[in-house]
């Protein structure tokens, strides 16, 4: 339990400098730091954990020849598709997190990668 607390808390960290950093990833609608932006922040990072675990295992299993033809390079596409369907996901349940475009979510996965990877190293799991 405590390793999925510090996945969602690095993931919810990883989000929040994509959203940073990125004008296309917003979050709300005004750029105050409130108790319903942190909320939505880690139900946000729930659902990406979520999906990463469930959906992502999955589509690169079936996109298993592309990673091999691409050296791994497919990656960046893979990750930029689980970040839109958060993305989707997010609205149809009212949580105000949008991801503009394609392009947005290529940059927005690879930042969240390398920044979560960084938070994951950092935090203790327990382990």
């Amino acid at each position: 339990m405590k390793n999925f607390l510090v996945k969602t808390l690095a993931n919810a960290g990883a989000l929040a400098v994509a959203i940073w950093l990125f004008e296309g990833i917003t979050l709300t609608g005004d750029d105050e730091i409130t108790a319903k932006a942190i909320g939505s922040l880690l139900l946000v990072a729930l659902v990406f954990g979520l999906v990463n675990f469930l959906v992502k295992p999955i589509v690169k299993l079936l996109t298993l020849p592309l990673f091999i033809l691409t050296l791994g390079l497919i990656t960046l596409v893979v990750n930029a598709l689980m970040l839109l369907l958060t993305s989707w996901l997010a609205e149809q349940f009212d949580l105000s997190f949008h991801v503009d475009g394609f392009g947005t979510a290529i940059l927005g996965g690879l930042v969240i990668s390398v920044v979560s990877w960084a938070l994951n190293v950092l935090l203790p799991d327990g382990d």
